[in-house]
Parts: structure tokens; sequence; C-alpha cells
């Protein structure tokens, strides 16, 4: 019984998650803390093409590489990230996630949109920050 339950949720990951092809954008995600010292960490997956980082994050999570994330949707704004690893923002801590992308020319920009709408370029390193506000 169990092997079947693993095989079931296994073909449907393998169904819900593309398999890469050479159309798709390769880009890193790099989870970062302004506020308490801990390393960054560093991940690797991609998005379809001209497709929005939020999908390159739920495959990253799925993936099962140590990654995971949540997110609540605003019904102004779309998509806003709450927590990544386990690591919640927090209105009485003044905390939350900022979005920064590195770009491969090693500008640093911070997008006008969020995880919903941002569309990563090839090689864009994804930053996702624990800071203050």
């Amino acid at each position: 019984m169990k092997a079947t339950a693993l095989l079931t949720a296994a073909l449907l990951l393998i169904s819900v998650i593309p398999a890469r092809s050479s159309g798709d954008t390769p880009i890193s995600v790099l989870v970062a803390n302004s506020v308490t010292p801990s390393p960054d960490k560093t991940y690797s997956t991609f998005v379809v093409f001209r497709g929005i980082l939020l999908g390159g994050l739920t495959r990253l999570q799925a993936s099962n590489q140590g990654f995971s994330f949540t997110y609540s949707l605003d019904q102004n704004y779309g998509p806003f990230l709450q927590s990544v690893n386990g690591l919640s923002g927090s209105t009485e801590e003044r905390t939350y996630w900022q979005l920064k992308v590195k770009k491969p020319n090693n500008s640093t920009i911070i997008p006008d949109v969020g995880i919903g709408c941002y569309i990563p370029a090839a090689n864009d390193q994804i930053i996702l920050n624990y800071t203050k506000f």
C-alpha cells in the first residue's frame, strides 16, 4: 500500500514538473539573512521560456533540495513571499523577505514586481534577502 502511494506521488510530481528543455532559463536562488548572522544558501533551478519566478521557486521546492517557501495572495499585488526555509517575515519584528536580482553583468536590481510577475533572464541570481523595514 505504501509503495503504491509513493509511486503515485512520484508520478504526480513528474507530470506537474516539466522536464528541463533546451529553451529553459537557468537561474540561481541565493537565500540571505541581513538580520541575524547565518550562512547564505545557493540553489540552482530554471524557469520555462518566459516563465515567472514563482514557477522556478515552486520547481525548486518540489525538487527536494532543502528549499522551501510560502506565500500568500494579495488581491491587489499578487503573490507575497511570506517565508523561506521556515523563516517568516514579521510585522512585529519589522522583518520581511526582499526580492533582489543580480544580473549577469553584476548589477543588482530590485524589481518593481514580485515573484508572481518577475520573468527571470538567463543566469539571473535571484536574491531572497531576509531584512528589516
